[in-house]
């Protein structure tokens, strides 16, 4: 349960906010050398300002596949090259688009919940096949069973807490 929390915050941190993150660049594939390659396999990004991404490429040759990958990379960012490095500017969100990024959000909770849920059934399974084979009692199994339940509720109310503070941070102005 604890890993869909953590997956569910590494796909938060992949969605724009207005506030520029080295993660957001995390999903980007550049053809290198003859393969698909993480970008952060290719060089290093920081943040030297709130709007502002930089990439430093490290072999230069590979400047204008990083550019085109960022740029092709879906995140609506338009990459300007800037001698030995990428300068990726984070342009303001409209309305539409933090509605948007909301229903991405939601879309990525809902998993994360589906995810638990099925961890959940998988404890309570194995536990009837442990009473079934007689190893635990009915009583046991009861009661872990409700341990499992309680588990499962804290650990979905994590997730919506986890929604409620990324949708607060996209909606902020």
């Amino acid at each position: 349960m604890d890993g869909a929390i953590e997956a569910l915050r590494k796909e938060f941190a992949g969605l724009r906010t207005g506030r520029a993150s080295a993660s957001l660049l995390d999903p980007v594939m550049v053809d290198a050398y003859g393969s698909s390659m993480p970008l952060n396999q290719c060089g290093t990004v920081s943040v030297p300002e709130p709007r502002m991404l930089l990439v430093q490429v490290w072999d230069k040759g590979l400047m204008k596949p990083v550019e085109k990958a960022i740029r092709d990379a879906g995140l609506g960012l338009n990459p300007q090259a800037d001698g030995a490095a990428i300068r990726v500017p984070i342009p303001d969100l409209n309305e539409e688009r933090r509605r948007e990024l909301v229903k991405v959000a939601a879309k990525y909770t809902e998993q994360a919940r589906v995810s638990v849920r099925n961890v959940r059934r998988d404890g309570i399974d194995a536990l009837k096949k442990l009473e079934k084979d007689s190893e635990i009692s009915q009583d046991e199994q009861r009661k872990i069973q409700a341990e499992i339940q309680a588990l499962t509720d804290d650990t979905i109310k994590k997730v919506d807490d986890a929604f409620a503070q990324k949708e607060k941070e996209i909606s902020q102005v």
